[in-house]
């Protein structure tokens, strides 16, 4: 299935779903007491040590004020030409990984144009991936970043949204190497973004124990470590292939290092720690 525009399957429930509503929100995003505290301008200058992001997508009154960080970071490192934004599918709809065959994704603040060249490029280059937009259609795991992009750099950069229902260590090397062979070969300033949240649904304590093994191992860069945290602890994060495909992209094209610009859990923001889900925004720089 090919889609000429994605609409948006959860404005107005994730986020906002004006544009005036929608700035305000990511305003208070960027000002909240576990956000950056402060409205960032971007550089205008092409990114060049930062490589990628780790990104939470819940609603934004949880992980908004996390997000935000990575967000603040990423306006200042520069002005990314194409963003390459990976997703986890939770819907269970389309291809195993499924590259956005649409020519421009819809918010709330706008279209944002599909890099159709880069995205044909990553499905052939990695034979699990194909063009589908059946994925993408009720997902919100990639459209809830599109906003704070554009809230940045308004119509001024373009995205491949790729959706990833199988996330095995296999399926996120074949896809990690396509994307860091693809993207060097364009000369573009690229960012490529993981969009996933950590621990679900545990104790605050629990998921703050967990999730810090997660960390340690994009720290590292260590994407062995990773798939081990989450099978052996269990981390119920559910974009870990997303992030292990960005760490083997983001390897292949010179990095050195991950760093992590804040953690909280949804029970930080609301009081009730018993059952709370683990957001973490990262940075990978060469």
């Amino acid at each position: 299935m090919n889609l000429v525009v994605r609409r948006p399957a959860v404005a107005g429930q994730f986020y906002a779903g004006t544009e005036k509503a929608l700035r305000s929100q990511i305003e208070w995003c960027f000002k909240h007491e576990l956000g950056p505290g402060e409205v960032p301008e971007p550089a205008d200058k092409p990114l060049e040590n930062l490589l990628a992001l780790v990104c939470p997508h819940a609603g934004y009154m949880y992980s908004g004020p996390v997000a935000s960080h990575a967000y603040a970071r990423l306006a200042r490192e520069g002005r990314p030409d194409v963003v390459v934004i990976l997703g986890p599918n939770h819907t269970g709809y389309g291809r195993p990984v499924a590259v956005s065959a649409s020519k421009a994704w819809r918010t709330p603040l706008g279209d944002v144009e599909v890099d159709t060249e880069l995205a044909e490029a990553i499905a052939n280059k990695a034979e699990i991936a194909a063009l589908d937009d059946e994925a993408h259609i009720f997902e919100h795991s990639i459209e809830v970043q599109l906003p704070f992009l554009q809230f940045l750099y308004g119509r001024a950069f373009r995205v491949v949204p790729i959706c990833m229902m199988f996330q095995d260590l296999k399926t996120s090397t074949e896809l990690g190497e396509a994307m860091a062979s693809a993207v060097s070969e364009t000369g573009l300033s690229t960012l490529l973004i993981a969009s996933t949240d950590l621990t679900h649904y545990e104790p605050h304590d629990v998921a703050v124990r967990k999730d810090s093994e997660v960390v340690k191992a994009v720290e590292a860069l260590d994407v062995s470590a990773l798939y081990k945290a989450v099978e052996e602890l269990p981390v119920s994060m559910c974009g870990y292939g997303p992030v292990a495909a960005v760490m083997v992209a983001s390897l292949r094209l010179g990095a050195k290092k991950g760093e992590l610009l804040k953690y909280a859990t949804s029970g930080d923001i609301t009081g009730d720690k018993r059952a709370v889900v683990g957001y973490a925004s990262m940075a990978i720089t060469r």
